[in-house]
């Protein structure tokens, strides 16, 4: 049975937005810290070769760039019914072979029961290093809801509300 915890940051890091899966990733890493019995991979661009690792999964929060054709600097949450396994909405520059994944996952009955996407629209996806001003400004949002996610997993501690 698929038990694996697994934050998983996709995104082409010499692409400026396109990384945005992999730097959300380091800060949520910087955040917390280890996270007992949670996975953060860096997936890259792998495409098909992270198809054992979504199968391996109970649980799959994927940190990515998602045009889904919103203002720049949008940040898109999805669950596991509203991620487009095969066409629809368009993903990042490397979206057809993920999307792939996430449908051949499917189609073998292996598709994580828990999966949720949290990421944001690009505003620049050129060559170069780094994030645009408009995503940085969004990251801390990424990162909030992506540790928000992890809680409502119970994989993370939710804090007390001081008295």
């Amino acid at each position: 049975m698929a038990d694996r915890k697994i934050v998983l940051g996709l995104g082409n890091t010499l692409q400026t937005d396109e990384g945005l899966g992999v730097y959300a990733l380091e800060a949520l890493v910087a955040q917390l810290g280890e996270v007992d019995g949670v996975e953060f991979i860096d997936g890259g661009v792998l495409g098909l070769n992270l198809l054992p690792l979504v199968e391996s999964a109970s649980h799959l929060l994927i940190l990515d760039a998602a045009n889904a054709g919103k203002a720049p600097g949008t940040v898109i949450e999805l669950a596991r019914d509203e991620i487009p396994l095969y066409s629809g909405l368009k993903m990042s520059q490397h979206q057809l072979t993920f999307q792939e994944v996430l449908a051949l996952a499917s189609i073998r009955g292996l598709l994580p029961p828990n999966l949720h996407l949290v990421g944001a629209q690009p505003a620049d996806l050129t060559v170069g290093l780094g994030m645009s001003p408009v995503i940085e400004a969004v990251l801390p949002e990424i990162v909030a809801r992506a540790t928000a996610v992890l809680q409502t997993w119970q994989l993370l501690p939710i804090p007390e509300l001081a008295a």
